[in-house]
């Protein structure tokens, strides 16, 4: 089992920070927002996107897939009552000379295997695509 631990703390009225290791995020927490900052949706948009990221290098060795690289855009529907995501839309992008077949290979494995991925499911409607760039 791999556990995990973050601590974060409110700096004020000009938000927050989250700390895990040596790396530090700030926080929009401020209710007027900040530009500098993601909220906390956007904290759970990349944090998907880092997972899905983090899919394509961990199963692109085992596939023996070549690519150049990797990019994600998720764009998130939310309801106000209760306030909660309803769904969550990706377009996965690889620069990629392999076969369609080897690009949704990669993809499955991306999504079958991300714990960020396989964690939310249960909670939101997740769907997408991939293609090269």
């Amino acid at each position: 089992m791999l556990e995990y631990s973050i601590e974060a703390k409110r700096l004020g009225e000009g938000g927050s920070i989250a700390t895990a290791r040596e790396a530090t995020v700030e926080l929009d927490t401020t209710l007027a927002g900040r530009l500098d900052a993601l909220n906390p949706v956007e904290l759970l948009l990349a944090s998907l996107s880092a997972c899905m990221l983090k899919g394509v290098e961990r199963a692109a060795p085992m596939l023996k897939f070549q690519f150049r690289s990797a990019s994600v855009k998720l764009h998130a529907v939310r309801q106000d009552a209760p306030p909660r995501l309803i769904s969550i839309d990706y377009q996965l992008t690889i620069d990629t000379d392999e076969p369609d077949r080897r690009l949704e290979l990669l993809h499955l494995n991306v999504i079958k295997y991300g714990t960020i991925s396989n964690t939310l499911g249960p909670a939101v409607a997740i769907s997408g695509t991939v293609s090269r760039a």
